[in-house]
């Protein structure tokens, strides 16, 4: 094979197609990308499963992520360690969930976990708030914001307990063609 790298075995390219939305070649151009992150931290070699993280303040950093404004619930959403930091899988995991071909059923999984700011399980008003902020870059008036979030409370809460379950914010997005097209990142 000439002085060709070996960077993951067979079997581990093949584990990372099966739990993934990705081509042989999407995974090696990922673990490049990785790899430019922290070039000091991130071993080209996979082979031997190296135990290594690459800080949250790195990969917010990409310019896949730098101007998107729920950039660090992104990555601590997919963080094993809740910090943000992300192992290899943890990033090939956070691409193919936001890659094109993700099905909306996961994609919903993984918005709710984003826009869960407290993290309860539950989209109360101020996670909402927080939601609309960031997707209008502030430039809603308190009252505005305010209006939004109850308005959108009142007509998907199917309960009546003043927040949104996961089942909720489901429904909701299923009435929202264009969630799929905007809920993605390109790498």
């Amino acid at each position: 094979m000439g002085n060709k790298q070996t960077i993951f075995t067979d079997e581990q390219l093949d584990a990372y197609q099966d739990c993934t939305f990705f081509t042989r070649k999407e995974i090696l151009r990922l673990h490049g990308r990785y790899h430019e992150l922290a070039p000091h931290l991130v071993p080209m070699d996979y082979t031997n499963e190296p135990d290594v993280t690459v800080p949250l303040a790195l990969i917010v950093s990409m310019p896949e992520l730098n101007e998107n404004p729920f950039k660090n619930r992104i990555v601590e959403s997919f963080s094993e360690d809740g910090a943000g930091n992300l192992s290899f899988n943890d990033f090939v995991d956070m691409f193919s969930v936001l890659s094109e071909m993700a099905p909306r059923e996961l994609k919903a999984i993984y918005a709710f976990k984003i826009y869960d700011f407290n993290v309860d399980n539950f989209l109360c008003k101020e996670d909402l708030e927080k939601t609309l902020n960031k997707l209008t870059r502030e430039e809603l008036s308190p009252e505005e914001v305010t209006l939004v979030c109850e308005k959108a409370i009142e007509e998907a809460d199917l309960d009546g307990d003043n927040k949104l379950s996961f089942a909720d914010f489901e429904n909701m997005i299923t009435r929202a063609p264009d969630f799929l097209s905007t809920f993605h990142i390109r790498i």
